[in-house]
């Protein structure tokens, strides 16, 4: 299913889907982009998708700004492995860390790693 709008801001369709596999253009997955992106791979403002990549970005793989998906990577992330600024999720990266196993320089978490950890179990790094 391919899908985009007429009206346009900075030369992208304001929404834009691309769903599944094209057989006329010989697409295996939609690759869609646009201020609203909804697709197998979605680029946009927000952006929804397998992989999606955008501002706000919601998907298996979500990388952006504010992603949220199985793997997010971004500034502020949210997902089962959550790498970024601010971090939440079951594993989580970052300068803020927060989840079952936190990592990074502010970690709170079940099991805590960072310089100043707080949590169930810490392990303290570059200690005084």
């Amino acid at each position: 299913m391919r899908y985009e709008s007429r009206f346009k801001m900075f030369g992208l369709p304001l929404l834009s889907v691309a769903l599944g596999p094209d057989l006329v253009s010989h697409q295996a997955r939609g690759v869609a982009r646009g201020i609203i992106a909804v697709g197998d791979i979605a680029v946009g403002g927000f952006a929804i998708g397998g992989v999606a990549v955008g501002i706000v970005s919601l998907g298996g793989m979500a990388f952006g700004g504010f992603p949220i998906g199985g793997l997010a990577l971004g500034i502020v992330a949210l997902g089962g492995l959550a790498m970024g600024g601010v971090a939440l999720g079951g594993l989580a990266i970052g300068v803020k860390a927060l989840g079952g196993l936190a990592i990074g320089i502010y970690a709170h978490g079940g099991l805590a790693i960072g310089v100043y950890p707080e949590g169930g179990a810490v392990i303290r790094l570059f200690e005084k």
